[in-house]
């Protein structure tokens, strides 16, 4: 993930400006896509008070339910270093709950809240314009047919 500032950015090569044989590298064109995707997502979550890993974190949870910060991290690629501070700071504004796990008192489990639904849908559909903008050249057939792809490549 590309995390240079805005004059990072715009010091990337440009298309026409890369040579051919770079141009016709797949990993070259992901990781140039991947710049343009990092860009437009953190502009729409700045847009809405958000961060990348507030929607992450929330789908996680919305998806397979309540679950400790371990876990959560896991299934979003999140460090476990970092866990604990993005867990507080979802607490501090009231999408998540923290309490100890009935189980295992040594951990918590975190769950999302009814403000936390409606921050996660407020985040969707920021990041939906984030989908249309980056892929706007595409059809909704090429869209699927990426999506597919990039899939079977991660899988």
């Amino acid at each position: 993930m590309f995390v240079g500032s805005a004059n990072e950015l715009a010091r990337l090569p440009r298309m026409e400006d890369a040579p051919g044989r770079l141009r016709g590298k797949p990993s070259w064109l992901i990781s140039k896509v991947s710049v343009q995707a990092h860009r437009l997502i953190i502009d729409a979550m700045t847009a809405v008070q958000g961060r990348a890993y507030h929607f992450a974190i929330l789908a996680t949870l919305e998806e397979f339910g309540p679950a400790s910060q371990v876990t959560i991290g896991q299934r979003c690629g999140i460090d476990r270093s970092d866990m604990h501070a993005m867990v507080n700071e979802l607490a501090e504004q009231h999408l998540v709950v923290r309490a100890p796990d009935p189980s295992d008192r040594r951990r918590n489990v975190i769950t999302m809240t009814a403000a936390g639904k409606r921050r996660l849908d407020e985040l969707e559909t920021a990041l939906g314009g984030v989908q249309n903008d980056l892929l706007r050249p595409l059809s909704g057939t090429e869209r699927d047919q990426l999506t597919g792809l990039l899939t079977r490549i991660l899988s």
